[in-house]
């Protein structure tokens, strides 16, 4: 009986206006098979830093969050 947590980024979402949702779902596997699913959701706003966060969450936010879009989210 093994026993392993999972911790890992399994939905971004872009919105019309810009804003990014994102959903970190930790999962608890015992012997192959997933015994547990929590979830965790954040969001951020068109300029804001996204310093410390998923590689993917940058790089969506480096393409969408243009100086336009950020100046009419503001």
């Amino acid at each position: 009986m093994a026993l392993e947590k999972q911790v890992v980024i399994d939905k971004i979402e872009v919105s019309e206006f810009g804003q990014i949702r994102v959903r970190q779902a930790t999962r608890i596997i015992e012997d192959g098979k997933v015994i547990s699913t929590s979830f965790h959701r954040h969001g951020l706003t068109p300029g804001d830093d996204t310093d410390g966060q998923d590689q993917r969450v940058q790089d969506i936010a480096s393409v969408i969050w243009t100086p336009e879009v950020i100046s009419k989210f503001k």
